[in-house]
């Protein structure tokens, strides 16, 4: 199975490859479903009007918009993310060295859905993961896989991974630092909302739009269209894309949002109990 990365790191699984291959044990058994690509999403600000706490925004409005993502640096927020099929939810609490989510992908209706449970407390990390559906019943591997506990990972073997590690110096999930940067057009549609076009070709380094993704939109890749929300201290709050049909891949909606800035709590290291070794398996699925 191929997991791509949502950010640095830090969703373990929320992207995943439009098909959904089996891995495990090198068996070739393949299965697929219509998870969609989650993305990341851009934003906007008025350019030399009131914010939208009353005071005067400085700059223009791209200006503004790359300042509400500043906040997100500090590491210290919660988080949630949806598209087709796809959410997840969670924390970052840098304070602690910390971060949380839970992930869904897919539904009952699914050849193969997935749902982990990822905490990073460094210098650890674990996993739950639960793989359902009628491609995961056929793994020769599934048993090793849906242990029903926290996977101890060894930092070894997930070094440099960013589908299972987590990079506390590149805190954002979706990378809306490197995302605005690629901000177009953008205009006031209300208090603290913004609509506009993100050239999503200069955002790829952000981790939420591979270069597939982006090659597949073609000149559509230039104008992507978004809306966005920042809370009454200019901080981003919500992030929507709206990708266009690309191929055989049905438009879609993209929505993220962040909340609890400097206000999240650390994460919960698993109780001991509930905890074994990763097995080989477990590797094998995310590399």
């Amino acid at each position: 199975m191929t997991v791509r990365r949502l950010g640095a790191g830090l969703v373990a699984a929320a992207l995943i490859a439009p098909a959904l291959a089996a891995c495990a044990s090198g068996t070739g058994t393949t299965g697929s479903t219509p998870s969609p690509t989650v993305t990341a999403l851009g934003t906007a600000s008025p350019s030399g009007t009131a914010g939208p706490s009353g005071a005067p925004v400085a700059g223009d409005a791209k200006q503004a918009l790359l300042d509400s993502t500043k906040e997100i640096s500090n590491g210290n927020f919660r988080f949630t993310l949806a598209g087709v099929g796809s959410t997840a939810e969670g924390l970052v609490h840098q304070p602690s060295q910390s971060a949380a989510m839970k992930i869904s992908i897919g539904g009952p209706s699914s050849d193969l859905a997935m749902k982990l449970d990822v905490i990073h407390y460094k210098p650890d990390s674990w996993v739950k993961l639960e793989l359902t559906g009628p491609t995961a019943n056929s793994l020769p591997a599934i048993k090793q896989l849906n242990l029903g506990k926290y996977q101890h990972l060894d930092q070894n073997r997930i070094k440099g991974n960013r589908n299972l590690g987590f990079d506390f110096e590149k805190v954002d999930p979706a990378g809306s630092a490197v995302l605005t940067q690629g901000i177009t057009e953008v205009r006031s549609t209300g208090t603290g909302a913004y609509a506009g076009t993100i050239d999503v070709t200069k955002a790829a380094e952000a981790g939420s739009l591979n270069a597939a993704t982006i090659a597949a939109l073609g000149t559509q890749a230039k104008t992507v269209p978004f809306t966005a929300k920042v809370d009454p201290q200019g901080r981003l709050s919500e992030l929507v894309l709206q990708l266009p049909a690309a191929g055989q891949t049905a438009a879609q909606e993209i929505k993220m949002t962040y909340s609890d800035y400097g206000a999240a709590t650390a994460a919960q290291k698993p109780p001991a109990d509930q905890v074994v070794e990763a097995p080989a398996e477990l590797y094998s699925l995310f590399n």
